[in-house]
C-alpha cells in the first residue's frame, strides 16, 4: 500500500513487508504496481514503469532478504478500475471496452466511463509490462506476479462479460486471453520463466469482471501457462468462501487446475490455518497465500506453528493513507503477550 499521493516508493519508512518476513517466506509486494504511473488506479498504487522508480524499493527489497524471505513484485494494470484523475491529462481510463464500471455501494466509489482500448495501442501496454519486469528484477525482487485477477485490465480482456470486442483481442475465448498470453510472454522472454507467476480469478466478479465460463477460461490460460518450461507458479483465487454453522466453508473448485498445471499451484481466498493445513496434506495445493491474516499478523507463520491466537484485521483500515494506522501497528505474538502480562499484574 503506497502511503503517499507521489506513488513512489519511501524506503526509509519501514513497511509492513519487512514486518512480515519470515524466513523462508514468499512475499509479495502489498499492491499491484503500476506499469506505468499515468496509468494507476488511484494516489495509494505504487509505479514501477521507470526504473529511477523501482531502485527507490530496493532498500526495502534488501531488507526483506536480510531476514531470509523471498519478495515478489506484483505487476498489474488497472484499467477502466479508475478514474480521469489519474490519467495523462485528465483523459479516460483504458479497457477493453467503453462499458463504465457499477458505482461501489460500499465505498461509494464512482469510477470513470473508460475509453476502448484500440488494437494498436495494446503493444504499447505489452511493453510497459515487459519494462516494469526488467525493472523489478534490476531492484533486486526474487521475481514478478503478473495480475490477471480482480477486474484489473487483463482480465477486462479475458473474461466475455468485460470484453464485448469483436476484433482480434475479443469474441473467442482465444481472442479474448490473447492480450494476457502476449504480456505473459514478453515477461517470460524478458527476465525467464522461472522468475514468473501470475494471479488468475476466474470465478470472481469483481469490478463488473465475470464469465460465462469460468472453467473453461481457467483451463485455457493453464494451458498456456504450461508451453513456458519452468513457469514458477500459478496463483488462483477460489470461488467465493461461504460460511455454514459458524465454519469456514471453501469451495475447493480449482483441483482440476491444480492436476493440469505444470508447476507450482498456490490457491487463496479465505484459508484459515485448518482449511490451509487440510488442502496441504490432501496435494489440493503446493502453497497457500494468505493476505488479510498476514496483515494483521507479522509473525502469522509462527503463530500457525504454535497455534496461537490471531489479531483481528481491521476492514476499516484497508486501502487508507496513513502509513502506520491498520497497516504496521499490528501486535507481534510476543508484544500481545507483555501486554496480557502487565495487565495481569497491574
Amino acid at each position: 500500500r503506497g502511503a503517499a499521493p507521489t506513488a513512489t516508493c519511501r524506503s526509509r519508512t519501514p513497511p509492513s513487508t519487512t514486518r512480515s518476513a519470515p524466513p523462508g517466506a514468499a512475499c509479495s509486494s502489498p499492491r499491484a504496481r503500476g506499469c506505468r504511473p499515468p496509468r494507476r488506479g488511484s494516489r495509494r498504487c505504487p509505479a514501477s514503469g521507470r526504473r529511477s522508480r523501482s531502485r527507490r524499493g530496493k532498500p526495502i527489497v534488501d531488507a526483506v532478504h536480510r531476514k531470509g524471505a523471498f519478495f515478489f513484485c506484483q505487476l498489474g494494470h488497472v484499467g477502466r478500475a479508475s478514474t480521469n484523475e489519474f490519467q495523462p491529462d485528465g483523459q479516460a481510463p483504458i479497457s477493453s471496452t467503453d462499458e463504465q464500471i457499477s458505482p461501489d455501494a460500499e465505498s461509494g466509489m464512482v469510477y470513470s466511463k473508460p475509453r476502448r482500448l484500440r488494437a494498436d495501442e495494446i503493444p504499447a501496454v505489452v511493453e510497459d509490462f515487459r519494462r516494469a519486469a526488467r525493472n523489478a528484477v534490476e531492484a533486486g525482487f526474487d521475481g514478478v506476479e503478473i495480475h490477471g485477477a480482480h477486474g484489473m485490465l487483463l482480465e477486462q480482456f479475458m473474461k466475455d462479460g468485460a470484453n464485448d470486442r469483436t476484433d482480434e483481442y475479443g469474441g473467442s475465448l482465444e481472442n479474448r486471453c490473447r492480450f494476457a498470453v502476449e504480456v505473459i510472454d514478453a515477461v517470460v522472454r524478458e527476465v525467464g520463466a522461472h522468475r514468473v507467476g501470475i494471479k488468475l480469478s476466474p470465478f470472481a466478479d469483481d469490478m463488473d469482471c465475470e464469465d460465462s465460463d469460468p472453467v473453461a477460461l481457467g483451463h485455457y490460460m493453464i494451458q498456456q501457462l504450461n508451453k513456458y518450461e519452468g513457469f514458477l507458479y500459478c496463483h488462483m483465487v477460489e470461488p467465493r468462501m461461504a460460511i455454514v454453522e459458524g465454519h469456514r466453508q471453501i469451495p475447493r473448485g480449482l483441483l482440476q487446475f491444480r492436476k493440469a498445471f505444470n508447476g507450482t499451484f498456490i490457491v487463496a481466498g479465505g484459508y484459515d490455518r485448518e482449511e490451509g493445513n487440510k488442502a496441504l496434506g490432501e496435494h489440493y495445493a503446493d502453497l497457500i497465500a494468505y493476505g488479510r491474516l498476514f496483515l494483521a499478523n507479522p509473525d502469522l507463520p509462527k503463530r500457525f506453528d504454535l497455534d496461537a491466537p490471531l489479531n483481528k484485521y481491521d476492514r476499516s483500515t484497508f486501502y487508507t493513507q496513513d502509513p502506520v494506522v491498520g497497516y504496521t501497528d499490528y501486535r507481534f505474538l510476543e508484544d500481545s503477550n507483555k501486554n496480557n502480562q502487565s495487565s495481569t499484574q497491574a
